[in-house]
């Protein structure tokens, strides 16, 4: 199928924390939504049958829970019947948004994605119903080619967004196409969670996922379209990830992935939005992790000759590292329960530090969750304290496998190369209570190899 995502630079309120009227608010949105009517205009030209938007792409962030209440549409989230809001406009009142959207499917005959925030007033018999009377939800919705509002999700992970409200249970909110049929949704920060997105795919058996985020990259681990990558790669799923576009705050990647293939857009040196559209392939069944050429143990013998382990800061975790020097070698690393196993060749020496680090630990800066990693990564500089830091430029071609006898089935494979680009490994999966992934010839010099497991029991 055709499926479409669009970066969008989002037109931005000069002060978000003011507070304007519904009039005011309507109009930097409106302006917002002209650029998305012209890319579904284009997309749809192109053949998408699916167009993704971004998470926060119409209203833009950094609101107070009062600022961003002239912003929000009314949505129903239960299912009461289909509503087409362009055809029945008249229905419910706040629905000026929702409307625009849904236009926009049926003149164009596509199915659209976007998110926006909404509003749903409670009861004061409600427990949980916040002090002004509403609820604040931030919410992905999706129409059908004929602008039917088919399935509301709100944003379950919120990310210090201190306007909007956790819905009480996560949602798990799937639509059905005639083109490539299931798909889920869910929203940015909840893409490291179990709940919904997890249980989502586990539960209904998804193979297409739809995901507009507003995602800040964070190398060496957390690049946008690193990460999706390698989402896509562990669930065996395709994701239309939508990204906004502002380099300024870091926040650039999106793409439409595959497990085995990608179009991504990573572009930290120019402004403006970027319409990706690509042909892709319906998953319908389990691609076999192709298991031959599985390392070997680390042998014991060259032990003495290990070279000593250091501390590092990467990601905010306190990594154990050891550097990674010569042309071939085989290393361990260990820290709790992990151990990582690295093998390598480099063809030339190149006068750049690698090093293998491991972390098993509960992270705690900007989140909390639990991580197991084993990371082959490019240092800053040539001293040991640089390992750990945002790197985006390499030249060394590195052939390697690379394991460690991680204690979750959850394990994200991430393989980045200069520039931001990404590659694919010839093998991963698990052997002998060990996962591993191999390379032999990067298509260009290695940034960062890495096992991100994400123990979910522990957070």
């Amino acid at each position: 199928y055709v499926a479409a995502v669009y970066e969008h630079e989002s037109i931005l309120s000069p002060d978000p924390t003011a507070l304007v009227d519904r009039r005011s608010a309507l109009e930097l949105m409106g302006r917002n939504l002209d650029i998305y009517e012209q890319q579904v205009v284009s997309a749809a030209r192109q053949g998408a049958q699916i167009i993704v938007f971004p998470e926060d792409g119409i209203h833009g962030f950094n609101f107070t829970r009062s600022s961003i209440y002239p912003y929000l549409d009314f949505v129903l989230h239960s299912h009461l019947g289909k509503w087409n809001p362009c055809r029945e406009p008249y229905l419910f009142n706040d629905t000026e948004v929702i409307q625009r959207l849904s236009c926009m499917a049926l003149k164009n005959k596509i199915f659209l994605v976007a998110n926006l925030g909404t509003k749903q007033p409670c009861e004061r018999t409600d427990p949980r119903c916040p002090s002004d009377g509403r609820y604040q939800f931030n919410t992905d919705v999706a129409f059908d080619d004929d602008g039917v509002l088919v399935a509301t999700y709100r944003k379950h992970n919120l990310y210090f967004e201190y306007a909007f409200d956790t819905p009480s249970e996560p949602d798990y909110k799937l639509f059905d196409t005639p083109f490539a049929g299931k798909f889920g949704m869910f929203t940015c920060f909840d893409i490291l969670f179990f709940e919904p997105a997890v249980n989502l795919i586990r539960r209904y058996n998804l193979k297409q996922i739809v995901y507009p985020t507003a995602w800040m990259n964070q190398l060496p681990l957390l690049s946008a379209v690193e990460f999706q990558q390698a989402f896509a790669t562990a669930f065996n799923v395709n994701i239309l990830a939508a990204n906004i576009h502002h380099p300024s705050l870091g926040m650039t990647g999106s793409g439409v992935y595959t497990p085995v293939k990608s179009f991504i857009y990573h572009n930290m040196e120019s402004y403006g939005g970027k319409l990706i559209v690509a042909e892709i392939p319906v998953i319908t069944t389990d691609y076999e992790t192709n298991l031959e050429k599985t390392p070997g143990r680390a042998s014991e013998k060259g032990n003495e000759q290990l070279p000593p382990p250091f501390y590092a800061e990467m990601m905010y975790d306190n990594f154990t590292f050891v550097p990674v020097w010569g042309e071939k070698g085989e290393l361990q690393v260990c820290a709790n329960t992990l151990c990582c196993y690295l093998n390598y060749r480099r063809a030339v020496l190149t006068d750049e530090l690698y090093a293998l680090g491991v972390f098993d630990g509960l992270h705690t800066v900007h989140g909390t969750y639990y991580v197991q990693a084993c990371a082959l990564v490019k240092c800053g500089g040539l001293s040991f304290s640089t390992c750990g830091q945002e790197v985006t430029d390499a030249t060394a071609l590195i052939d390697f496998q690379l394991w460690g006898n991680m204690s979750t089935p959850y394990i994200f494979p991430l393989l980045l190369t200069s520039g931001i680009t990404l590659d694919f490994a010839d093998h991963m999966g698990w052997k002998n209570n060990h996962y591993f992934i191999s390379k032999t010839k990067t298509s260009s010099g290695l940034l960062t190899a890495a096992l991100y497991g994400r123990w979910y029991e522990k957070d």
